[in-house]
């Protein structure tokens, strides 16, 4: 059974008449935790608890939810055995009793509570102890279907809290400090699949509508500005909107890079079974666009443009498959995305080799030898970032003035950025545990106020081994390229003035990208997939439909960030930008529209084929067919 877990909210409100609370029904804040006795770090949170509970007194109620340690029989008896008090006032004796009696849960400790309590310890078989056996299986059930993996997990006011077991935080979670409010609110839109594309829509809107304003020569002029840095009689200066294009968006194409080389190591593109439908599908939504372009565009200054649309804008394209929810199998969400990837890929391989300026010899060199660097720091294991990012900035420069586009170096910089085998959680948690109980034993020393430094290095260097470098620069580059880089990147280059002489003297042009992107890319998507799977090079999974591949065609349409930068780069003349522009954000809406209802229309009865038909056609062994891996929480 697959479980649908729900984004850090707790399944059901606190019911006072049923459930273990501390406080009043009308307090301001409600805090549950769901705990086992067996837990260490439970018995460590429960002083935690009481300091946030003398702090705001009756502003708060506490409630206990059971979540007993999986395979652990002493912590299942422990749960019943509190379960069996008949008055709220016993319960939390023998809670309280169980959490701090001893070190480490033992037979003794249920002992003592069941003679307390009045009852055997060895429990039975009796209707009461039934009745408590229900009662903490509901609470483990309840657990599951707020997504709780492992105890202590707070909830406070039905929202997961993540954050630090400290006094302070935990009081300031409790209060919605304003951090705390601004903190969370950020995690809220951040966590929410859209959000990229929603914030690149709001970029979008904004530079239209400031550049269809009076402010848009203002506006105009902020992004020509020229910026730069002057040392002596050197000088290095570009107006703001390259430094956008060709400096910023850089941190974009380094993720793209990452993403590539996460995917073809440990991700869907890491066998070649994996890889072949989407790695097909991206090379024909590429070729058939820019080949419908050529043949729709007259000879002349815009013959240049068939790069337009051949991308694939993976955060719209991503943001519309997320909001579509249950219609669209993850599968089909695997797909649209490897696909994207390697579309980007090849977005990227198009403007170095047909888009950029006049080379020069003598930085290529240059840009090698940094190549070459960084080659033999990756061969050597050398995990520490700086001196790849050190390098990757050289080589930025020696690219941008070699001729070929800068942002070409953060995919080249990418490919070196060290992966290292997976840690070995166990020794490095023993490790931790024991550098901390170390530490600990010096608590209240006079002249000592906290850990020490060799401590915290050793902390930071059992951190820095649970992660890969390349894993940590696409985690922290990530969310700065989706929620930072890109929109910027909107705002300079998404302004168009509306002028209606544009469609008149440019129609062929604005013709040939709506076509590319609107009936090419899904052309090309859908003829490319069948070719490989006829061939046998590819399969495609039973769990989507050739409509609903069309449906994730027709969204990868939607050209945006790359489509714009190519256009930048292929159009000179601004009227013919502003016409690419135009041709671009139509085809968008266009692709949108068209995929939605595709994957709207899709019934239920194309979501679920039988299983041997569908193994003949997709040419899948009918072995294979329904052993798909499950997540267990």
């Amino acid at each position: 059974m697959e479980l649908m877990i729900p984004n850090g909210r707790l399944d059901r409100p606190v019911d006072h008449e049923t459930e273990h609370v501390l406080g009043s029904a009308n307090a301001e804040v409600t805090l549950v935790e769901y705990g086992s006795y067996a837990c260490p770090h439970c018995r460590a949170a429960n002083e935690r608890i009481a300091q946030a509970r003398d702090q705001l007194g009756d502003r708060v109620c506490c409630a206990f939810r059971h979540r007993p340690l999986a395979g652990n029989g002493l912590a299942f008896r422990a749960a019943q055995l509190v379960e069996l008090a008949q008055t709220p006032e016993a319960f939390w004796t023998a809670h309280i009793t169980l959490m701090t009696r001893s070190m480490e849960l033992t037979d003794d400790d249920l002992v003592a509570v069941a003679a307390d309590l009045g009852v055997n310890a060895a429990l039975g078989d009796s209707d009461a102890v039934q009745h408590a056996k229900a009662r903490v299986d509901a609470d483990v059930a309840s657990s599951l279907a707020s997504g709780v993996r492992f105890t202590p997990t707070f909830y406070i006011n039905r929202r997961r809290y993540d954050g630090p077991w400290d006094e302070s935080s935990f009081v300031d979670a409790m209060l919605g400090t304003l951090g705390h409010r601004v903190r969370t609110a950020a995690l809220d839109f951040a966590s929410w699949g859209p959000s990229a594309g929603i914030l690149l829509i709001v970029a979008t809107v904004a530079a239209i509508i400031s550049t269809n304003s009076p402010i848009g020569p203002a506006v105009e002029a902020f992004w020509h500005q020229e910026l730069g840095v002057t040392l002596g009689d050197a000088h290095f200066r570009m107006s703001l909107l390259h430094w956008v294009n060709d400096a910023l968006l850089t941190t974009f194409f380094l993720v793209v890079g990452l993403e590539v080389k996460r995917e073809m190591t440990v991700g869907h593109l890491a066998s070649r079974r994996a890889a072949a439908l989407p790695i097909a599908a991206a090379i024909g939504g590429m070729v058939v666009p820019a080949l419908l372009y050529v043949l729709v565009v007259p000879s002349g200054p815009w013959s240049h443009g068939w790069g337009v649309p051949m991308a694939t804008d993976t955060a719209f394209a991503i943001a519309l498959i997320v909001l579509m929810g249950k219609r669209v199998p993850v599968e089909l969400r695997i797909f649209l995305t490897a696909a994207a990837i390697v579309d980007d890929i090849g977005s990227i391989v198009v403007v170095a080799a047909f888009y950029s300026g006049e080379l020069q010899p003598g930085y290529l060199a240059a840009a090698a030898a940094a190549v070459v660097v960084m080659a033999l720091l990756s061969r050597s294991k050398v995990y520490v970032l700086s001196p790849y990012i050190l390098l990757g900035l050289t080589l930025w420069v020696f690219v941008h003035a070699s001729g070929v586009h800068a942002t070409l170096a953060a995919v080249v910089l990418a490919m070196f950025i060290p992966t290292r085998p997976p840690a070995d959680l166990d020794a490095l948690m023993m490790q931790a545990s024991t550098i901390i109980a170390s530490e600990a034993r010096h608590e209240g020393e006079v002249l000592r106020h906290g850990p020490s430094a060799p401590t915290m290095h050793a902390l930071d260097a059992i951190h820095d081994r649970i992660e890969s470098p390349a894993d940590r620069l696409l985690r922290h580059a990530g969310a700065r390229s989706s929620y930072l880089v890109l929109p910027i990147f909107a705002l300079a280059n998404a302004g168009v003035a509306i002028n209606p002489d544009v469609f008149a003297s440019h129609g062929w042009l604005m013709a040939a990208i709506i076509v590319g992107l609107a009936i090419g890319k899904p052309l090309g998507i859908i003829l490319a997939s069948a070719a490989a799977v006829r061939a046998g090079i590819a399969v495609k999974p039973v769990n989507y439909t050739w409509r609903q591949l069309a449906g994730a065609g027709a969204i990868a349409g939607i050209g945006f960030t790359m489509s714009l930068f190519i256009a930048g780069q292929a159009f000179p003349d601004p009227s013919a930008f502003s016409a690419a522009k135009i041709a671009v954000f139509a085809s968008s809406i266009l692709s949108a529209v068209t995929g939605a209802a595709l994957l709207w229309g899709a019934s239920r009865q194309e979501l679920v084929e039988d299983p041997s038909e569908s193994a003949a056609k997709c040419h899948i062994p009918p072995a294979f067919v329904g052993n798909r891996e499950q997540e267990i929480f």
